[in-house]
């Protein structure tokens, strides 16, 4: 049987266009299943070297005793190409049929190698493309699901494109929490996140603290209290 899940990516050029507002020095530029078609067999060549030193099979890490193991004799995580985009496929060899909480063990089992184990030893590696460096995703932090058909990436695409959060500095500047969020309510309305200016306007007015009022403009636009994102790092011992 076969589980199949989003695949994404983060593509850093070779030469960055630090103007262009799609280009996030961090994250780079956003890619899903459709746009990694081109990147095919390098990522699926990546899989393979990534695997090769304990077999492709993540149920060597799967520790309980109970029917999943002794049902499941192989999970092998691969790429597959469906609907024109390319998406994460894990076959699985059985001795015999899953029942319906024995799949759902072993799709939150593997859920939790994409997100932390082997997938994030993956997604730290980085793959040559030729005019870039590419960073493959098995696992999204939002609405992930294995499923046994191909996912539909609607959603997905939707979540993608949504508006960027502005920047805005704090240091230096009025520190009326007032004017705070009037700077911030305008920032957003300039982007077109009209919505998002009302609710946050009406969250900070119900704070009880500067500081929370501070914390809350900050998830809405861009400052120096923003959580940053963390610098890819070397891959280690992710397992």
């Amino acid at each position: 049987m076969k589980f199949y899940s989003p695949l994404t990516a983060d593509f850093f050029p070779n030469e960055p266009d630090y103007e262009d507002e799609f280009y996030d020095e961090y994250k780079g530029y956003p890619q899903d299943g459709h746009e990694l078609l081109e990147y095919e067999t390098a990522i699926r060549d990546a899989i393979e070297n990534d695997t090769r030193d304990f077999g492709g099979d993540l149920m060597q890490y799967y520790h309980e005793d109970d029917s999943v193991r002794n049902k499941v004799v192989t999970a092998v995580p691969s790429i597959e190409v469906h609907g024109n985009k390319l998406c994460g496929c894990l076959t699985v060899e059985l001795k015999e049929p899953l029942l319906d909480d024995e799949q759902t063990v072993l799709c939150n089992y593997i859920t939790g190698q994409y997100s932390d184990g082997w997938g994030e030893g993956l997604e730290q590696r980085e793959i040559d493309v030729g005019d870039g460096k590419l960073y493959v995703h098995f696992w999204q932090d939002h609405d992930f699901e294995l499923k046994r058909d191909v996912p539909d990436m609607t959603e997905f695409k939707k979540l993608l494109n949504r508006p960027k959060k502005p920047k805005m500095q704090l240091l230096g500047q009025d520190g009326n929490i007032f004017a705070i969020m009037g700077r911030a309510s305008r920032l957003l309305k300039n982007s077109g996140q009209r919505e998002k200016a009302k609710e946050m306007c009406d969250r900070v007015t119900a704070s009880k603290s500067y500081a929370e009022a501070l914390g809350i403009i900050s998830e809405y636009v861009e400052t120096e209290l923003s959580p940053t994102p963390a610098p890819k790092r070397d891959r280690g011992d992710a397992r």
